[in-house]
C-alpha cells in the first residue's frame, strides 16, 4: 500500500502531490506526473497503482465541455441556449479551455429581445456574457480587494472597441456579487446562483439580467457576403461557375441576408453530369440549380434535427421541387425520389449562409421523371466510404451515377467541428499520453 513516503510531483506546477491521497484530490492541472522521492523505489504494485491512477485522470481530462449539453438540463435557459447556437457562440465557447458562462434565464432574454436587435449585436450582447477566465461561485466572494475585470468573448475578437468588451466584478459583501459592462459604468446585474462548475475549465453562473452595454447594442452590419467567392472554396467553382452562366446566382444572393442553406455538388460529379445538364432548357437549368438552395439558414445541427419534406429555393406553386432529408446517426441523406445524395461536408458556415457539399447532383421528379436510379433506395451506410470495394464498383457502373464515390476523399476537407460537439483532443493532450505511457514503462521496466 502506498505510504507517506510515496508521492509524485505535478509536471506542470512542481506541487508535490501524495500518492495516498490523489484519488481525493482537486489538483486541476493535467494529471501528467513526475515520480519523486521514495516512489522511485517503490515496489512494482505501487509504480503500477501510480501508472494506473495518472491514466485514468488523463482519460477524464481528455473530454470537453459542450455548453448546449449543459444548458439542455436547465429549461429556464432554454431561450439563452437557443440563441448561442444561434449566434454560433456555443461553438466558440466549446473550443475554449477556460470559460465561465454568464446565463441568463428566458425572462431576462425577453427583455433583450424585445429590442427587435439584429442577430448580429445579439451576438456581440451575448459575447459579454462569456468571460474568458474562470469564476466559480467561492473565486466570486474571494476576489482581490473586493473588485476585478475580465475579458469576455466580446474584447478578444476584436468586436469591441477600446476596453468596452471587459466586465467588471464585485464583491458588495453579504452574498451579493454585481457585474457591470465597463463602458456602462455602473453594476446592472447580480449573482444568482452557480449553476454547473467544472473547475478552471468552464463554470456557468446565473445572472439576474442581461448586461446593458451601449457599444455592444450599438448597430452592426451583417458581415458581406460574396457566394462566388464562397462557392470557390474546397471543389464548389463548377457549381458556381454554373449559377453565374445561368443566372440563377441572383436569386441565391437575394435569399442571402435572409438566410440560406446551397447544397453543392463538387466539381467532379458537376464534370460528370454536364451532358445531362447541357440538354436542358434555359428555363430546366435554371430549376435545376435553385434545386439545389433552401430559403433558410440551416447549421448542421438543425438540419439534422429537420428530418421530412424542405421547400426550395426552385419551389413555386404546383411546381413543387422538394425534397426529404433524411438522417440516420451522423448521416444525412437528401432524397429527390430520382436520385439520393449525402452530404460530405462543410464548406462554409457563415450564418446567415451556409454551404454544403454533396456527393451527387440533386435531381428534382419534374425534370427528370422515370430516370429513378438502378440502386433504388440508397441507405446511408451504403454510401459511407466504409461501403464494401462491390458497391463502389457497382454505383460507378451504374448509368445514373453522377460522380465516383472517390470523390469523398475530398469532401473530409471541407469539414468543420460541429458547434455543439461533446467532446474533443488536442494534440497538446496527446503528447501528454505519450509521455505518461514512456515514464510508467521507464519506472517498470
Amino acid at each position: 500500500m502506498p505510504t507517506k513516503g510515496h508521492y509524485i510531483h505535478c509536471h506542470h506546477c512542481r506541487a508535490p502531490l501524495p500518492l495516498n491521497s490523489l484519488l481525493h484530490s482537486s489538483h486541476h492541472h493535467l494529471p501528467i506526473f513526475i515520480l519523486t522521492g521514495k516512489m522511485q523505489h517503490a515496489p512494482v504494485f505501487t509504480r503500477l497503482l501510480t501508472l494506473s491512477v495518472c491514466l485514468l485522470f488523463l482519460s477524464c481530462a481528455t473530454h470537453a465541455h459542450n455548453i448546449t449539453h449543459i444548458l439542455a438540463k436547465y429549461p429556464e435557459f432554454s431561450t439563452f441556449s437557443h440563441y448561442l447556437t444561434v449566434t454560433h457562440l456555443a461553438g466558440e465557447i466549446n473550443r475554449r479551455q477556460t470559460i465561465t458562462v454568464l446565463a441568463v434565464s428566458n425572462a431576462g432574454m425577453a427583455d433583450l429581445l424585445s429590442k427587435h436587435l439584429s442577430v448580429y449585436v445579439i451576438k456581440n450582447v451575448l459575447s459579454l456574457h462569456v468571460l474568458v477566465d474562470y469564476f466559480g461561485a467561492r473565486k466570486l466572494h474571494q476576489i482581490t480587494d473586493g473588485t476585478a475585470s475580465s475579458a469576455t468573448l466580446f474584447q478578444s475578437t476584436g468586436s469591441a472597441p477600446g476596453t468596452a468588451g471587459f466586465v467588471n466584478i464585485t464583491d458588495l459583501k453579504h452574498g451579493k456579487v454585481g457585474f457591470g459592462a465597463q463602458d456602462s459604468g455602473h453594476l446592472n446585474a447580480y449573482f444568482v446562483k452557480s449553476v454547473v462548475e467544472i473547475p478552471y475549465n468552464i463554470s456557468v453562473l446565473e445572472i439576474s439580467q442581461i448586461l446593458t452595454s451601449a457599444v455592444a447594442e450599438a448597430p452592426a452590419e451583417a458581415p458581406s457576403l460574396n457566394l462566388t467567392i464562397m462557392l470557390s472554396k474546397q471543389g464548389c467553382k463548377a457549381f458556381g461557375d454554373l449559377l453565374e452562366a445561368s443566372g440563377a446566382i441572383k436569386t441565391f444572393e437575394e435569399n442571402a441576408d435572409g438566410g440560406l442553406t446551397v447544397f453543392c455538388p463538387s466539381d467532379d460529379v458537376i464534370k460528370g453530369f454536364m451532358p445531362k445538364y447541357k440538354n436542358l432548357t434555359a428555363a430546366g437549368k435554371v430549376s435545376l440549380l435553385l434545386y439545389h438552395g433552401i430559403p433558410i439558414y440551416q447549421s448542421m445541427q438543425m438540419l439534422k434535427s429537420s428530418n421530412g419534406v424542405t421547400n426550395t429555393l426552385a419551389t413555386d406553386g404546383a411546381k413543387k421541387y422538394d425534397f426529404t432529408v433524411q438522417t440516420e446517426g451522423e448521416d444525412i441523406t437528401l432524397e429527390t425520389k430520382v436520385v439520393t445524395a449525402r452530404v460530405t461536408g462543410t464548406v462554409l458556415d457563415q450564418e446567415p449562409v451556409v454551404l454544403y457539399k454533396i456527393n451527387k447532383v440533386l435531381l428534382p421528379r419534374e425534370l427528370f421523371e422515370g430516370t429513378v436510379e438502378d440502386d433504388e433506395a440508397e441507405s446511408p451506410k451504403a454510401a459511407s466510404p466504409k461501403s464494401s470495394k462491390k458497391s463502389k464498383d457497382d454505383t460507378a457502373d451504374s448509368p445514373d451515377a453522377d460522380s465516383p464515390e472517390s470523390d469523398d476523399s475530398e469532401d473530409s476537407t471541407a469539414d468543420q467541428d460541429d458547434e455543439n460537439s461533446g467532446g474533443r483532443f488536442d494534440g497538446g493532450r496527446w503528447a501528454s499520453v505519450l509521455l505518461t505511457v514512456f515514464a510508467g514503462a521507464f519506472v517498470l521496466f
